[in-house]
């Protein structure tokens, strides 16, 4: 029986929980600790979030973090920067058309490295 590394086999993945951890530590920030392990999580239980619900739980420029995938699903009436893991392209358009900015969590973490003032959405 071979015993097989845990967590998940995405490279981009892993190496986002390893930049989580540090910074969790480093920043003493429990949002980012938070995020890595949600992300352990196996792929299946990860969340998809359409931006209708973003537009819902949202106010007008404000940091959210999806630990998943955006879908485009809806529409978005203010401005948001929104961090995830991936994007479907309509989600991107829409959220940049609405003068938001979809940025990765890693681009979320060197913005905001104390984790103050954004919301996970899941």
């Amino acid at each position: 029986m071979v015993n097989r590394d845990k967590g998940p086999t995405n490279p981009l993945v892993a190496s986002l929980i390893v930049e989580l951890r540090k910074a969790s530590t480093n920043n003493q920030a429990a949002i980012w600790r938070t995020i890595f392990k949600i992300l352990q999580k196996p792929r299946r239980q990860r969340t998809e979030v359409n931006l209708s619900k973003i537009n819902r739980y949202t106010k007008e420029n404000e940091q959210v973090i999806v630990p998943g995938k955006v879908l485009g699903t809806g529409e978005l009436n203010h401005s948001v920067v929104v961090a995830a893991i991936a994007f479907s392209q309509s989600a991107k358009d829409k959220i940049t058309a609405a003068n938001g900015r979809a940025i990765t969590i890693s681009n979320l973490v060197e913005e905001n490295p104390k984790g103050s003032g954004i919301r996970i959405i899941r």
